[in-house]
């Protein structure tokens, strides 16, 4: 997934500065993006502003430097739609940013695509339990190095596991309730 379709995606709500942007990131969009500099900020909005977009207008600001606040262009909504709408790829490992942003942004903007993008995450998800849940999971061991607590290596390889299996079963049951709030038109929780 790329940085600027998540930029699209908060500028479709409402102008922003890059300042703001990089605030809201960090804040209330920490599980939509990794931590990203100002810099990278200003370099995707330079770039995305030179491709027609998104467009600035200066805010002048007494007392304190004048910003550029930008705004989503409709060339940079048909960009926007084009990636919602596009086919989602689940990565190999659940809850990863790509769905989360994905999701977050088409959800208001296309339910339909939204419900595409959901369901595809919830039947990737089901065969990899399908695939993975039972499978042989002995540890064997051969000329392992001295020290080496067998006894505790299976019991944290299990526990893990045990971990791992909850957190997809969580997620599953979390996809299979929004996917059923989204086709009945009941509120998403």
């Amino acid at each position: 997934m790329k940085f600027e379709y998540v930029l699209l995606g908060l500028l479709a709500r409402r102008p922003y500065s890059g300042y703001d942007l990089r605030k809201w990131l960090e804040i209330e969009g920490q599980f939509l993006w990794a931590r990203a500099h100002h810099s990278q900020i200003y370099r995707k909005l330079g770039q995305m502003e030179a491709d027609g977009w998104v467009r600035h207008e200066v805010d002048a600001r007494e007392g304190r430097p004048d910003a550029k606040v930008y705004r989503l262009t409709a060339r940079g909504r048909e960009v926007l739609l084009d990636w919602v709408r596009s086919p989602y790829e689940p990565p190999s490992r659940f809850q990863e940013i790509d769905f989360l942003a994905r999701f977050s942004v088409a959800a208001p903007l296309d339910k339909d695509a939204a419900i595409r993008i959901v369901g595809t995450e919830l039947d990737h998800r089901r065969a990899q339990i399908a695939k993975n849940r039972d499978r042989d999971r002995t540890l064997r061991y051969e000329d392992p190095a001295p020290g080496l607590d067998q006894d505790l290596d299976r019991q944290v390889h299990d526990a893990l596991h045990t971990l791992g299996a909850a957190a997809m079963d969580r997620w599953v049951a979390w996809l299979e309730h929004t996917l059923r709030s989204l086709t009945e038109g009941n509120p998403v929780q």
